[in-house]
């Protein structure tokens, strides 16, 4: 089926630029925090930079796609991700940090330039929309998958301060992935051509950005010192591989197990259901740090973490017009960067003043389980039946 070979290729640009550039970070941060000697706030602010740069990428995002296309948006900002990845192999902070709030930006772009093409392509399959958008954020589990099942290990075969040298070779698997983008260029590109794009009402889905800010903060803390949490419980490199990538394996799952759930939901239901469970997962390690305690709080949340963005894009295709989408995904993600840019340094700073890392499963969980209680108040932007005309 062309759709879904279309979307997957689309998928390789999240997977370069949340999987890798965003993400693996947590698997490289115990050693980069003890070579350069940094505290978890310290460790908690380059994600944050990361997240601001995913705030301005997002309210970019819409502007650059409707200048010069959605596919080069694509293909460019994954690009620039690639460049990011070589720049984090300084040990300077200030390098990292730009190459971390660049990444941001460009990951940003190319993830609300490829939601916009697979929505394109997905509504001429209503009936399997919430199994097309779930197919496209199975990209950000490719790249969890690709440097769980690397960086763990070199990291242990090369020794302390070797972060560096990973940071290279996820650049140089960056570049593979990149390659095949131009390969989606036959998707729909509702986005070129210079045409005017259609704004976004935001008043009427504040309840639901609020639920995703929410999510935004508890999922990026989870996701950001997690590994470190694993290590600081005695996991060695295979438990740190193993626990990554669960995630992604449960990522991998995810459109078949939510698709039906997404897909029937027009207000913010589905989102508030996937949202729980993610914050379930996030919990378990506060009562149980054993392997098999682990393994299914990896499970249980990689299985909804995904979801749940992909349910705010079906929450913006049920109700937007396609000259919208752009727009309304890019405020959406807005709402998710403030929220990342936030958890992660709020997570770091309690874990600096308690010394350790034990109560941020809890921190986490609690964010999302009110996020998810809030989304669940979103109603459906619907006027019988038909999606509401977007005001400025």
């Amino acid at each position: 089926m062309q759709a879904v070979r279309l979307i997957l290729v689309l998928a390789l640009a999240p997977a370069v630029g949340v999987g890798l550039c965003r993400f693996a970070y947590s698997l490289l941060l115990p050693d980069m925090r003890e070579s350069l000697q940094w505290s978890y706030a310290t460790a908690g602010f380059m994600n944050t930079a990361n997240a601001a740069g995913y705030l301005t990428g997002a309210l970019a995002a819409s502007p650059i796609a409707w200048r010069i296309g959605l596919h080069r948006a694509v293909v460019f900002a994954t690009a620039v991700c690639v460049v990011t990845l070589v720049l984090s192999m300084s040990a300077n902070t200030v390098v990292l940090s730009i190459a971390r709030l660049l990444s941001g930006f460009a990951g940003a772009v190319a993830f609300v330039a490829a939601s916009a093409l697979a929505a394109n392509i997905a509504q001429a399959y209503p009936g399997r929309l919430g199994f097309l958008m779930g197919l496209l954020y199975t990209g950000p589990a490719i790249g969890i998958f690709i440097s769980g099942l690397t960086a763990p290990f070199l990291l242990e075969a090369l020794g302390p301060g070797s972060w560096w040298i990973v940071w290279g070779v996820l650049a140089a698997i960056a570049v593979v992935l990149t390659a095949v983008l131009p390969l989606a260029r036959a998707a729909p590109d509702q986005g070129s051509g210079g045409r005017t794009a259609a704004s976004a009402a935001i008043l009427p889905m504040l309840i639901y950005m609020a639920g995703y800010f929410l999510y935004g903060m508890g999922s990026i803390a989870y996701m950001t010192f997690m590994i470190a949490f694993v290590r600081d419980a005695g996991g060695g490199a295979l438990l740190q591989s193993a626990f990554w990538t669960l995630i992604a394996l449960g990522a991998f799952i995810s459109p078949s197990l939510w698709g039906g759930v997404i897909g029937r939901s027009r207000g913010g239901g589905g989102t508030a259901i996937v949202t729980a469970v993610t914050g379930f997962g996030a919990l378990v390690p506060f009562f149980a740090s054993s392997p098999a305690a682990l393994a299914i709080s990896a499970a249980v949340f990689g299985a909804a973490f995904f979801a749940v963005t992909s349910s705010t894009t079906a929450f913006v295709r049920f109700n937007y017009p396609p000259q919208a989408w752009p727009k309304a995904i890019g405020v959406l993600t807005m709402a998710f960067g403030v929220g990342s840019m936030l958890g992660p340094i709020l997570t770091g700073a309690v874990s600096d003043a308690s010394g350790n890392l034990g109560a941020m499963p809890a921190i986490a969980a609690v964010l999302l389980a009110v996020g998810a209680a809030i989304a669940a108040c979103q109603k459906p932007l619907e006027n019988e039946g038909r999606p509401v005309s977007p005001a400025t």
